[in-house]
């Protein structure tokens, strides 16, 4: 799986379930809300005023491991 901006979070979270982490830690307290699952990685970031290029770099890195 490639993450992207565009990538809806819930997508991610199905998919790759060890990478709750880095939400957690941008701020994304509400990963069960199905608000935040709907979102993509560009407008939680935006939101919790976090870059979404370094997310996706990050989320990209751990699923290559």
């Amino acid at each position: 799986m490639q993450i992207t901006k565009d990538t809806i979070i819930g997508d991610i979270l199905d998919a790759a379930p060890h990478t709750a982490p880095f939400f957690l830690e941008m701020g994304m307290h509400c990963l069960g809300c199905p608000a935040s699952r709907g979102e993509t990685v560009e407008m939680a970031c935006r939101v919790h005023g976090v870059d979404a290029d370094e997310l996706v770099e990050k989320i990209n890195g751990a699923l290559a491991e």
